[in-house]
Order: structure tokens, then sequence, then C-alpha cells
């Protein structure tokens, strides 16, 4: 178990650059298509800033370890701070990422809650957070 959740970890990590990195480069306008519209925030600013903190946490999950139930908390958090913007694509119908469907979008809601298990398993944030409810 500990291997799959190290390797479970490491994936994540190298997802969250490779889309950090779009967003500073070949999908940044995708990316922009995504940010809300009554965020009061310059779209480009957002994902800009959103990339350099999905690049940090994907490099920070990938290489201290010693920190991961941390990370993995900051982690989850990010994924639960971006997820509005998932919600404004689905309610705006704003074709994204190969999502030009209604249908498609809302499926795709149900997979940032797995992305935040995900994170908080493979990090132990899970059992972390468990002992600390359980106290």
């Amino acid at each position: 178990m500990k291997t799959t959740k190290f390797l479970a970890r490491l994936l994540l990590g190298a997802a969250l650059t490779f889309a950090g990195i779009g967003h500073l480069t070949f999908a940044r306008a995708t990316f922009q298509a995504q940010v809300p519209s009554w965020l009061p925030l310059d779209p480009d600013l957002v994902v800009l800033a959103s990339g350099v903190v999905e690049i940090s946490l994907g490099l920070a999950l990938t290489s201290l370890s010693k920190f991961q139930i941390q990370i993995g908390l900051v982690t989850a958090l990010f994924f639960i701070a971006v997820f509005p913007g998932n919600i404004s694509q689905y309610l705006t119908h704003t074709d994204a990422f190969g999502l030009n469907t209604d249908q498609a979008r809302l499926i795709r809601l149900f997979f940032q809650p797995l992305l935040v298990i995900w994170t908080l398993w493979a990090t132990g944030a899970w059992s972390y957070l468990r002992g600390v409810v359980s106290k």
C-alpha cells in the first residue's frame, strides 16, 4: 500500500506540474475561459497565479515527502478553491478542454471531489484528519 500511495502522490504531482505549465503557456487562453465572470480579478492574473500555485504544489508533492500531510491538505484546499471555476464553466456553457457539452461539463464536476480524496489519501492527510476528528 505504501508503494501505491507513493506512486499516486507522484502521479498527482506530475499532473499538477504539467497543468501549471499549461496555465503559463500552451493552455493559458483555455484556462482563462474557466475563470468565473463574477470573480473581481483579471482572468489572466488568476490563470498565471493558479499556474504558479499548481507547479509549486506539484513539485512539493513529488519532492517534499517529509511534509506530505501538510502539502496534501493545502493541495486538497486548492482543488476545493478552484471548484467554482468548474461550476461556472458548467453554468455558463463554456467550452474548454474538450468539454463542449453540458453533459461532459456536468460529469467533470464529479471528478473534482475524487481529486480531493485522491490527494488526501495519497499524502496520508486522510488518516491524519481522521485522527484529529476522533480525538
